[in-house]
């Protein structure tokens, strides 16, 4: 529960909230960003909810590294990209960036992006593929990183 709330809620709660000045916005339902704002938050946190759901039912573990789950998840949200939780959180902060209208929250979007991105080729990745080997292989091959792979032919026809 602990890196549950650390990690995500850091990343897009705490530093938005204390140094890009989300803590001063009044929400307006009638401006024109707001809803559209909200919805997004509210449809990351939901996401990100259904995630972390799935690692703990399904991989029997966390988000904490000391306790990471012990079966490869290829289930919900995972079975269309394979990272979901990191798409997550981008919804919650680009919804925070929207409804403050702050290019700055939307550079420390960009630069979180590009960090996540090392982190998952040059650690994650490396670290899921020998713990989990060929279905780590198998499920990399056919599930895309951030985008959802359009489904061959051959798959469709199935």
């Amino acid at each position: 529960m602990l890196w549950t709330i650390l990690f995500p809620g850091l990343v897009a709660g705490y530093l938005p909230w204390r140094y890009f000045g989300l803590s001063h916005v009044v929400i307006e339902p009638s401006h024109p960003r707001h809803l559209p704002a909200l919805a997004a938050i509210g449809i990351g946190v939901v996401l990100l909810g259904a995630c972390i759901w799935e690692f703990a039912r399904r991989g029997r573990g966390t988000l904490a590294p000391v306790d990471p789950p012990t079966e490869l998840v290829v289930q919900g949200l995972y079975r269309y990209v394979r990272n979901p939780m990191y798409l997550s959180v981008s919804v919650i902060v680009l919804g925070e960036a929207l409804l403050m209208g702050s290019k700055a929250l939307l550079i420390y979007w960009a630069v979180w992006f590009v960090v996540v991105n090392l982190f998952v080729m040059g650690y994650e990745e490396p670290a899921l593929l020998r713990r989990f080997g060929p279905a780590y292989e198998r499920y990399r091959a056919t599930v895309g990183r951030w985008l959802p792979r359009l489904a061959s032919r051959e798959n469709r026809a199935e």
